[in-house]
Formats: C-alpha cells, sequence, structure tokens
C-alpha cells in the first residue's frame, strides 16, 4: 500500500499510460493507426510507420471522441466515426493523412451508425444505420446504406426485418456487402450478402436459427473467413462468396475458439482461442488446416497482420505491462504505440494470480486476484460487463490504484463469461440475467473471506454496465457479512425500463439472455429487477452513472432513487455529466478511483 503522499503522483502516472484500441493497418501495410485513450480529454487518432522508423505521432485530436475508423483502399485516408460525450450518436468523416477532413454524415445524427467504410473507386461509402430511407427518421431496425460522398445521396441497399447491431463489411474489390441479420431468432446470428448495386441481397449461412455465425473477407475478395458455433464450440472455416461453398478448417471441440482472420498480405489465415481466459494465437494453413501457434513470449501477443516487409503487428500485454502495439521480428519486439514519457515500470504493478473456487452447485469459477503488498484493508470485487466478455490478465489502471490504495481486487469470469467455452458461456441463458452467474460472485466473496484474502465484513462490489448491474444483485441479496458495499456503475436497476428505454439495436441481447422480452417474460423481468428488493440493502450503497448513457439511460437511477428513498435507504451519488455507458475521461476516471477508495475504506470501516 503506498502513503497518500505517493498515491496521487501514482494515480496520476497511472493516467498517462495510453490505451490502445481498434488498430488497423493500412491496406499497403506502411502504416499502423490506432484509437489511444489517456492522451487527452477525448479519445484520439494516432499512427506511426509500421516498420517503426519513426515515433508515433497524433492524427486527430479535437472535442469529440474517436470512437472506430477504416482505411480507404488506398491509404491515403481513413473513415473516422465520431461522438461527443459518450452519446454514442457517431457521426462520419473522411480525414487525409495530412490531418484536412471532410464531413460525410451528420455530425451528431438522430440515428445510431454502425461501419464506415469506402469502396475502392472513392465515390461510395457503406454503413448500417437504424434510419428510415423515406423519412430519415429513426427507426427500430437498421438499413444497409451505399452513401455517394459527392451529392450525400443514400440509398438502400438491404433493410433488417428485425433490430440488431450489426456492421457491414465491404468486400476488398468493392463488389459485395456482407453483413449479419437476428431475424430468425434473438439468439442467432445468420451471415447476408448484398451487391453494390443492391443486388442479390440473400442468406448464404445459417448455422442455425439459435446459433452465431460471423464473417469476415479474405483478401481475394471472394472467400470469407467465418466463425460459427456448432453444438458446444466454435469452428473456423472458409465460405466461396459465390458458390456457397463452405470448407472446415477448424473443426474441433476440444479448442476454444474465439475469433478467426485472414490478414492481407498473409497466406495463413489468424485463429485466436480463448482458453481459462487467456488469449492464444494461431496460423491455420487454408488448405491443409495445419495449426501452427504463434512463438512463446511473455504476456499476451494478438495479431492484427503483416506490415509491408512481412514483419508481424500485433498487440501486446498482461497486467504488469500496458498494452502496446508492437512489431513482432526474429529481433523481438519494437514498441509502435509507447510513449516514452508516459511509461510505467512493471516492479510497480500487481501481478494477476489465478484465483479459484467453488459456486453453490459445484461449478468451478475463475477469476484474477491482485493482492497489495502487506496486510488487505479489504476486497473489492470488480465485475466485467457484457455478460458475453471476459476480464484477463491485463493493465487495468483502475485495478492498479485499488490495489495501491490497500484493496486486495478480484475481478470474476463468472458463468456467461466467453473464454471458457460455449457451454459455460451460454450456461446464463438457463436462468437469465440474474441466475446462478449471481451465486458464482458471491461464492467468490465467500471464497476470499475463508482464504484470508479479506476479513468478514470488509469485502466490496463494483462494476460497469452488467458489472454495475451485479452489484445491484449482490447489495440486494447478499449479507454485509459477505458483501458490505457496492458502487454500481451505469448498472441496470429495472430490467423493463432498460429494454424500453436502451438503443434498440441492443434489445434482442436482452431478450436472448432472458428468453424474451417484457411481454413475453414479465415474472422474469420483474424477479431479476434489483428496484424491487432496495428495501432488502443492509449495506453501504454509491450510484454512478453517466448522464449521456444511450445503453443503461439515466432513468434506470432515476427510478431506483425514488425507490431508495421510500424505503429510507442511505446512499452517495456520483453523476457524470460528460459520459455516457461508462466513465471514459481521464480526470473523471482519476475521480471515480479517488471516491471508490474513499467509499469502501469508510464502509469497512463502520
Amino acid at each position: 500500500m503506498l502513503d497518500p503522499d505517493t498515491l496521487e503522483p501514482f494515480l496520476e502516472r497511472l493516467f498517462r499510460v495510453s490505451e490502445p484500441w481498434g488498430a488497423r493497418l493500412s491496406p499497403d501495410g506502411r502504416c499502423l493507426a490506432w484509437i489511444a485513450g489517456n492522451l487527452g480529454p477525448t479519445a484520439q487518432l494516432w499512427r506511426a510507420p509500421a516498420d517503426g522508423s519513426a515515433p508515433p505521432q497524433r492524427w486527430v485530436a479535437n472535442h469529440r471522441d474517436c470512437d472506430w475508423f477504416f482505411w480507404a483502399p488506398d491509404s491515403a485516408s481513413v473513415i473516422l466515426g465520431q461522438s461527443l460525450d459518450g452519446d454514442e450518436r457517431v457521426g462520419l468523416s473522411q480525414v487525409s493523412l495530412d490531418g484536412t477532413t471532410r464531413a460525410l454524415t451528420e455530425a451528431r445524427p438522430d440515428f445510431y451508425v454502425h461501419g464506415g467504410q469506402i469502396d475502392p473507386s472513392g465515390r461510395f461509402l457503406v454503413y448500417a444505420a437504424n434510419r428510415d430511407p423515406v423519412t430519415g427518421q429513426e427507426i427500430e431496425a437498421n438499413v444497409i446504406y451505399r452513401h455517394e460522398i459527392a451529392t450525400g445521396e443514400r440509398v438502400a441497399l438491404a433493410r433488417l426485418q428485425r433490430a440488431a447491431y450489426v456492421t457491414p463489411r465491404l468486400s476488398p474489390d468493392g463488389r459485395q456487402v456482407l453483413y449479419h441479420r437476428k431475424d430468425r431468432d434473438p439468439a442467432g446470428e445468420q451471415l447476408w450478402l448484398v451487391g453494390m448495386d443492391g443486388a442479390g441481397d440473400r442468406e448464404i449461412l445459417n448455422a442455425g436459427d439459435k446459433r452465431k455465425a460471423e464473417g469476415l473477407w479474405a483478401p481475394d475478395s471472394r472467400q470469407i473467413v467465418v466463425t460459427a458455433e456448432a453444438e458446444d464450440y466454435q469452428r473456423v472455416g472458409l465460405l466461396e462468396s459465390t458458390t456457397g461453398k463452405m470448407r472446415w478448417l477448424v473443426d474441433d471441440p476440444a479448442l476454444m475458439i474465439s475469433g478467426a482472420h485472414w490478414p492481407k498480405r498473409s497466406d495463413q489465415v489468424v485463429v485466436t482461442e480463448t482458453r481459462s481466459a487467456r488469449d492464444i494465437a494461431y496460423l491455420v494453413d487454408p488448405v491443409t488446416g495445419t495449426r501452427a501457434p504463434f512463438a512463446g513470449a511473455e504476456g499476451t501477443f494478438l495479431p492484427i497482420g503483416p506490415a509491408a516487409d512481412g514483419a508481424w503487428i500485433g498487440y501486446h500485454y498482461d497486467a504488469r505491462h500496458p498494452t502496446r502495439l508492437v512489431r513482432r521480428s526474429e529481433g523481438g519486439l519494437l514498441p509502435l504505440s509507447e510513449l516514452p514519457d508516459r511509461r510505467i515500470g512493471a516492479e510497480e504493478l500487481a501481478a494477476a494470480e489465478d484465483f479459484r473456487w467453488r459456486a453453490s452447485d459445484g461449478l468451478e469459477i475463475q477469476g484474477w486476484l491482485y493482492r497489495p503488498k502487506g496486510a488487505a484493508r479489504g476486497a473489492i470485487i470488480l465485475v466485467h460487463g457484457g455478460p458475453t466478455a471476459h476480464s484477463e490478465d491485463a493493465f487495468d489502471p483502475e485495478v492498479q490504484y485499488l490495489v495501491a490504495a490497500g484493496f486486495a481486487v478480484l475481478e470474476p469470469n463468472y458463468r456467461g463469461s466467453t473464454g471458457f467455452g460455449l457451454p459455460f458461456q451460454d450456461s446464463i441463458k438457463q436462468d437469465g440475467w440474474g441466475g446462478r452467474e449471481q451465486d458464482d460472485i458471491a461464492c467468490g466473496a465467500t471464497a476470499l473471506i475463508a482464504r484470508d484474502v479479506a476479513a468478514a465484513g470488509r469485502v466490496g462490489i463494483t462494476g460497469t454496465s452488467y458489472g454495475g448491474y451485479s452489484s445491484w444483485c449482490q447489495i440486494t441479496r447478499t449479507p454485509p457479512e459477505v458483501i458490505k458495499a457496492a458502487a454500481p456503475i451505469c448498472g441496470m436497476t429495472d430490467l423493463v425500463v432498460d429494454y424500453e428505454t436502451t438503443r434498440p439495436d441492443l434489445r434482442p441481447y436482452s431478450e436472448e439472455m432472458m428468453g424474451g422480452s417484457p411481454a413475453q417474460v414479465p415474472e422474469r423481468y420483474r424477479e431479476r429487477s434489483p428496484i424491487h428488493f432496495v428495501d432488502r440493502i443492509r449495506g453501504r450503497l454509491m450510484i454512478v452513472q453517466g448522464l449521456n448513457d444511450p445503453n443503461v439511460t439515466p432513468q434506470n437511477v432515476t427510478d431506483v432513487r425514488q425507490r431508495l428513498d421510500a424505503a429510507g435507504i442511505p446512499y452517495e451519488v456520483l453523476l457524470f455529466e460528460d459520459e455516457g455507458h461508462g466513465v471514459a475521461k481521464p480526470e473523471n476516471r482519476k475521480h471515480l478511483c479517488r471516491r471508490l477508495a474513499h467509499f469502501f475504506a469508510h464502509a469497512f470501516e463502520s
């Protein structure tokens, strides 16, 4: 535990470390671009030569967040999606290498945009939006649009029947658009294909009405790399876009496949397996299916693709080494995104310890435990969102700060998490949200106490999104001897309100997880909504919310505060006017860290 005089400078340095994500190589393999957090009040676009010949440089930094981008085929510009203060109303623009910017859509549209790729001619842009082609008004289901850049004319290429979160992918030759639908069942995803002229819109792969199939184009524009669910595992194959012929490359129930893509300039497919919350990357021969793992290295290496000279570019990280983009060659790893004046030493950071326990039904649950130096003031359970996601051995400034403040931190990978096989991931659907996965988390708290990581009455819980919902579940169900305090961040309180007020493209996920809509299974939605049980709260509570959140809307907080006040339950509130679904701005994240440490310290001492 750091002393107070040292803790604040450590916090400042933690949030000076850049966090790169969304990295993409330019089509010519000469430039790597990525989105960087913690380098300013908003997420910025950066780039560096893929050969490592020059340091990284800022490309786009303004008052809006950079959410995603796609390279233009000529490698001379990107299509950039930006939003403001977490509102997720993304506008698209084209940004040239010299920084010249041209707006392509409304800056803050009244609908939600997904994707944004430009065709080789430079004439058309392709994206999805829940915008009515005739009225221009926001609607439930997405439409695949071809947008003429010069005139702004939008042509609807395909219309989904049901709402779905969909990012269309334009083939490298610019002739066809690959996308997915969820028309058959909320749990399924089928692959569809439509021509750039709007002709031939058709389903090309259905792995099962309740199964998911994802696809990415191969460099030849003829084949599609498919990751699809089978009985209780995922497999990888190549689909001929013209004939519909499928050939499975990796079809092994023992593997826990999590994704696949075929990078340009590579003669092999990259396949990723996630086992026990650790990612392992393979190169797979597209003819023989032979797998070869990337050579071992300390930490995790996730390949993006080869640069123009053949050296592989990828992410490298673990808990004591913040994520960085690197160039991998015979000489080792050459950092491409790292800024020398924003480094933090591995010796200053806590390592991730594989921590396991049993749920009440005997199922083994895994998590990552971070221990402070010396005796812990208590333990904080930090629950990941999703729930279709997982915590991994990776640098997290919030975790490292709480550990430095004297707390042990446990990140549980409860049932429903990815990284432990498809049956484990899908098991959350047996009960729906708020079922046995909450027992997994509560048993994790009990295990911390039983193994003397923390004393009884000195375990708290926090998390964002589904982690916030889990925090609400725990504080309304679990006695203070096990869970003493909760700080839910952007967490659902009323699952009916959440369903009715969230983005329309996110509702199918609720239906998949809950076994239907509120109209179909009303009792399940009610009994799993913490708002109806706030009178049971005996521990301490702090509510955290971004007021621009379009996912778990602020109405979740407004409604639960009325119930808390009526029941006479005390609580604290921390609201951020300039945040959406989660807390993203560095200054806000630092303020949240301070408040969390103060809140849990006082809760454990009371």
